[in-house]
């Protein structure tokens, strides 16, 4: 590592830093610091394709040296909400929560170590140039087997362009990956750009497709067509239950049956109260209708289509009588559907007590029958389960906190009305390839049910609620977003954040919203754009190593 100069280091802290810059950092990200994502690799990718010491190009090792420091940096920046999360909500020490978050960040860190290593090989190999071109297709391998070898694909790079009109256009075919590939491939024209600074012929080359490149992406959106304004055809009413979760919650805790009470009285007494647009960004108005003085305060509003409870820590359990007589006659006294969440215990002789738990939500319909649930596919690791258990035992304290939950097996939709719902837990919204098979089953609204209470005032749950938002831009479908403390919103099938609650506050919304029938390329076929990038990734490392050990 002696060889390496220090400016690269220095390059490679800088991209670190820029990579953090266009993603929610306290509060919802400005329009402004989006910018950043435009320039935010090139630093790393000069510092990958420079020469060390010896005037040679760096070695695999050094190459994956210099990406494994700026992973580590951008999850540092990224995901400090860990350390609050562990300390505040979880309980642990501070030493201890210190700990996970730099042991999260080492973990991480060790993809854009990949990604460093393949550009050294791609440098070795195709030169300077070649490594740059191939730079985009290495991004997007990368972010795939983060997203299915590690399971978090938190903010893809693509994420950042979510309010990009001109760019999200591309995620209906290609996913959150097409984004996060234009945006590294910019990034290395930059460099390439700089490098054929002095060859008259290569820049005009370079200059010829790009503008060719530019025509077809032209033409495409014509094609496509422009954006028809969403039709909004039914309501919901979306409750924020907001319960302090672990050490934040203080003073005595209500009773179950006060929980059922507060919250069906939301239920069918939405607050007048509401932002059109995210909450806390510049420009978002708060919108609140004074009652009418002829009629008492708490007259119920024209019904709803649907009613939705988000993840909860309220310990509410689906074969409980008091939590299914109180779910029934919500339903039946306001006609209406009702989606909540719900521990649900399933029959089991691999347990003692006979049982396995599942983070569930039940779907119960206008007449109060319980008609169907879907059980949570994607657990959070060391939230929900602990996996590979025996091998953290220096960690009882966490160990304790976290759930035993057991997957589900099934991405049920629920029907009702003549219309269908898809729904899914939390931090499946993560997952893009996951979320869009719930549209493939005929949903034609989403339903997102999340508690991120967890989080405190992060950046973590504005980060969440433009993944969220992204899965909406991917399937053409409303996202109706239920939290236990914030972000409660309506989502068009642009990504646009049309109606949300404010934070922190027990509320309810009534919101807006309409039904989509067509199927995206996206939702039809998945991640295939992404699999091409690592089959090309796959062919040109391939080709590299074996040209150096021949």
């Amino acid at each position: 590592m002696r060889q390496i100069p220090l400016q690269l280091w220095a390059l490679a802290v800088l991209s670190g830093l820029l990579q953090v810059l266009p993603f929610p950092i306290a509060g919802p990200a400005p329009l402004w610091r989006t910018f950043f994502c435009w320039i935010a690799l090139a630093p790393l990718l000069w510092a990958l394709v420079s020469n060390n010491k010896k005037e040679n190009p760096l070695t695999l090792l050094q190459g994956a040296a210099v990406g494994y420091l700026c992973g580590f940096v951008w999850y540092l920046g990224s995901c400090y909400w860990i350390y609050q999360t562990m300390y505040l909500y979880g309980g642990l020490p501070k030493s201890v929560s210190s700990g996970i978050l730099i042991l999260f960040c080492l973990y991480l860190g060790l993809y854009h170590a990949l990604f460093g290593t393949l550009i050294a090989a791609f440098r070795n190999y195709f030169g300077r140039t070649g490594a740059l071109i191939l730079s985009p297709f290495a991004w997007v391998a990368v972010e795939f087997a983060r997203a299915h070898i590690t399971g978090l694909p938190w903010d893809l790079l693509g994420i950042a362009q979510v309010d990009n009109p001109l760019l999200t256009r591309l995620a209906p075919i290609t996913g959150a990956y097409g984004l996060s590939f234009v945006i590294a491939a910019v990034n290395a024209l930059w460099l390439i750009r700089i490098r054929v600074r002095q060859r008259r012929h290569t820049r005009l080359a370079i200059t010829i497709a790009l503008t060719v490149l530019l025509v077809i992406y032209i033409g495409f959106l014509r094609l496509v067509g422009t954006h028809k304004e969403p039709v909004t055809s039914a309501t919901a009413t979306l409750v924020q239950e907001n319960i302090e979760v672990g050490a934040a919650a203080t003073g005595p805790e209500p009773s179950r049956q006060e929980f059922l009470d507060s919250f069906s009285y939301l239920s069918r007494y939405p607050s007048q109260r509401f932002f059109l647009g995210i909450p806390e960004l510049p420009g978002s108005s708060m919108v609140q209708f004074l009652p009418r003085q002829d009629s008492p305060a708490t007259t119920r509003t024209t019904p709803s289509d649907i009613i939705v409870w988000p993840e909860s820590p309220a310990p509410f359990y689906d074969a409980e009588p008091q939590f299914r007589s109180a779910m029934s006659a919500l339903a039946r006294s306001t006609q209406t559907p009702v989606i909540v969440n719900n521990i649900g215990l399933v029959p089991s002789t691999a347990d003692k007590s006979g049982y396995t738990p599942r983070n569930r939500a039940s779907f119960i319909n206008p007449d109060g029958t319980f008609v169907g649930f879907y059980d949570k596919m994607h657990l959070v690791p060391f939230g929900e389960y602990v996996p590979y258990k025996d091998l953290f035992f220096f960690a009882q304290s966490l160990l304790h906190e976290a759930g035993n939950f057991e997957p589900g097996t099934e991405r049920s939709v629920f029907s009702t009305a003549g219309h269908t719902y898809g729904v899914f837990i939390c931090y499946e919204s993560i997952f893009g390839d996951e979320v869009r098979q719930f549209v493939k089953n005929g949903a034609e609204a989403l339903i997102n049910i999340s508690n991120d209470g967890w989080y405190g005032d992060t950046s973590a749950p504005w980060q969440h609620l433009n993944m969220a938002r992204m899965r909406a831009i991917e399937n053409h479908r409303w996202v109706l977003r239920s939290t236990n403390t914030g972000v409660t919103a309506a989502i068009d099938p642009y990504g646009k954040v049309t109606m949300a609650a404010p934070r922190h506050q027990r509320t309810s919304i009534r919101v807006h919203f309409g039904y989509e029938r067509d199927l995206t390329f996206y939702a039809a076929h998945g991640d295939l754009f992404a699999w091409l990038c690592a089959t090309i990734t796959t062919l040109a490392l391939a080709l590299s190593l074996r040209t150096k050990f021949t």
